[in-house]
């Protein structure tokens, strides 16, 4: 289902879409945009973003919306579903001179129908707090760009606490901050807290209490975007340098790690009972992580340019028959302790916590789907189904799945034999793997190589055909030669991924790398602004081969180590690049670079909009 069509009908723009359990339709009378509903020129501008906040209005319209659009910011009432947009009324309105909104999010613990306490972040580095019913500025952070300089990437209240929220920026750094707190007149100094791979945490020297409380030192490159895990315990931080990082938020620990296949990681967010992590970005592909292992599940292909968000959706996301929820135990020194955060957080455990590691084997549930989605550069949507065939690969299926047909890819495919195969080799070679992460209490440590033959979802056109005539025979076993490993690669890389070609074909780009050294060499004596861009060529070739070095390793598993799902659903939505996804409990709503935010009534929800002159028949529409 990931190509309909084509030609014509592949470029036409979908108004609607059907799955499993009905069709989806775009309500064009509830679509939100600046007032004129002029398309906005994007050129140069910051992503279209979208926050939502649910005042409890007794009246039934409680949830609040709010978007910018380049050097603007709107704040309007949503009715979603139950009544058509009205945007001559906006309850508040900003524009920004100097520089542009980048981001932005509510507190849901503080909102009202009186106040609501709106953090925004800027393209030169302030985050300012606003309340858009008050029509009030409280304060502006690193107004004088003492900080941080540059552009604010992700901004969120930290869950549960009233005052506490974290800002990232594109220089990699994150900043923790108290409401309560100044930022002083003078550049802060930091001391070291604790250090870790590629990591450190700071805390700000002051005979009083000033803001930034923690300076984390994430990477290498932007911090694009970080989310806190269900329970507010842990955080999950993607990065330009291509590294999904976890960590225990509260003890500053380093959880564990993930790498892209190919580029910069731009967008991570958390499965409803924080067992799985999907990211996003410059590779095309959705990963999806495993917080439990510390590994690498599953990869999903269906965009054809960079994923710009991924969201799991809590409303169709089903676990059936399933044991309670994992149960939380282990602790260690208490966080707050060791640095003054003021008005923190208030949760019923301060100690830090983590999931207990239950055996997936013993407690699986009968039937579970897990359903998230991603948007991207593309203009495409792409909803994901999860299943049990590809969570508990080496454990007999409780029902057939449709879209995510499990093959093993270093074999033909062929009859049941070879599903049998495929799963005594998977047991037999996981079992290590699941051994060394169950006796860590804090981190995982990645191992120097993957199985050799794990299950694949045939998601690709004619994909099992090429795989099926070069790969090595299955019972080569895990430890595969480098040249099969290619071959694998190269089979992929034949059905049109080609951007993954300077990632397998490892002889080549070496022998090309000596040529480009001998010609750069050669071109010594030439001007110094020519030597900067050499520099940056040779620094360009420098990531690429850190790049290659993960690539097979538990890190950054090969095509062929993991199951490739396809989308149930990959559809154009617009005619911009898309910028938001966001699942809501009668709706999904996405936005694009013009200016457009759309609603997406789930099926059976359409009808409620012609409801609108009868309120008693229209659905609270409580954000979850």
């Amino acid at each position: 289902m990931a190509a309909e069509g084509g030609g014509k009908e592949m470029n036409e723009i979908k108004t609607q879409f059907t799955t499993r359990e009905g069709v989806y339709k775009l309500l064009t009378h509830s679509e939100y945009s600046r007032p004129n509903r002029v398309p906005f020129n994007s050129q140069g501008s910051n992503p279209v973003k979208v926050s939502f906040v649910n005042v409890n209005d007794q009246s039934g319209n409680g949830d609040r919306i709010c978007f910018n659009v380049g050097r603007e910011l709107y704040f309007y009432i949503y009715k979603g579903v139950r009544k058509a947009a009205d945007l001559s009324k906006p309850i508040d309105k900003r524009i920004y001179k100097g520089t542009q909104p980048t981001c932005h999010d509510f507190n849901p613990l503080t909102a009202t129908a009186e106040s609501v306490s709106l953090l925004v972040g800027f393209s030169a580095g302030q985050v300012q707090l606003i309340d858009p019913i008050k029509k009030e500025t409280s304060k502006l952070f690193n107004e004088e760009r003492l900080i941080d300089k540059s552009r604010v990437t992700c901004v969120r209240w930290v869950p549960g606490s009233e005052s506490l929220f974290l800002v990232a920026h594109s220089s990699g750094s994150m900043y923790l901050y108290n409401v309560e707190n100044t930022c002083g007149t003078t550049a802060p100094h930091y001391q070291l807290l604790k250090q870790g791979e590629n990591y450190a945490v700071h805390t700000c020297k002051s005979k009083s209490a000033r803001n930034p409380l923690l300076r984390w030192t994430v990477g290498e490159g932007a911090l694009n975007e970080f989310a806190f895990s269900p329970d507010g315990k842990f955080l999950a931080c993607a990065s330009q340098d291509g590294f999904l990082r976890v960590f225990g938020f509260d003890a500053a620990e380093l959880h564990g790690t993930m790498k892209s296949y190919f580029g910069g990681l731009l967008c991570v967010c958390w499965s409803p009972d924080g067992r799985y992590i999907v990211a996003g970005g410059e590779d095309d592909l959705v990963t999806v992580w495993s917080f439990l292992d510390c590994r690498v599940i599953a990869r999903g292909h269906g965009h054809k340019s960079w994923v710009s968000v991924v969201a799991f959706d809590h409303c169709t996301t089903s676990i059936e028959d399933g044991d309670p929820p994992a149960e939380f135990s282990g602790s260690d020194e208490d966080f707050h302790e060791q640095i003054h955060f003021g008005a923190g957080r208030d949760r019923a455990n301060s100690s830090h916590s983590r999931l207990s590691k239950r055996n997936s084997t013993d407690s699986r549930p009968v039937s579970v789907t897990y359903r998230f989605g991603s948007v991207g550069q593309d203009t495409q949507l792409c909803l994901w189904d999860l299943t049990e065939d590809i969570l508990f690969p080496h454990l007999p299926l409780s029902r057939t799945r449709t879209h995510t047909n499990v093959m093993s890819a270093t074999s033909p495919p062929a009859t049941g034999q070879t599903t049998t195969t495929t799963t005594v080799s998977i047991t037999t070679n996981s079992s290590g793997t699941k051994d060394s992460v169950s006796n860590s209490s804090t981190s995982c440590n990645p191992i120097n190589s993957l199985p050799g033959t794990l299950p694949r979802s045939n998601s690709l056109p004619h994909s099992s055909n090429p795989a099926g005539g070069t790969t090595p025979n299955s019972h080569t076993g895990s430890n595969s030669s480098t040249k099969g490993n290619s071959i694998i690669d190269s089979a992929f890389i034949a059905t049109g991924v080609s951007k993954f070609a300077t990632l397998s074909l490892h002889d080549s780009r070496k022998e090309r790398h000596e040529k480009d050294h001998k010609r750069n060499h050669s071109m010594g004596h030439i001007s110094s602004k020519s030597s900067d861009k050499l520099n940056q060529l040779s620094s360009s070739r420098t990531a690429k081969a850190e790049a290659a070095k993960t690539l097979g390793t538990i890190l950054c598993p090969r095509m062929e180590e993991v199951p490739l799902l396809e989308p149930l659903v990959c559809k154009k939505i617009a005619h911009e690049r898309l910028t938001v996804l966001i699942f809501l409990e009668d709706c999904l709503v996405t936005a694009c670079q013009e200016g457009f935010v759309c609603t997406w009534a789930r099926p059976g929800k359409v009808g409620l909009l012609s409801s609108q002159n009868n309120p008693a028949s229209s659905p609270s529409g409580t954000v979850v």
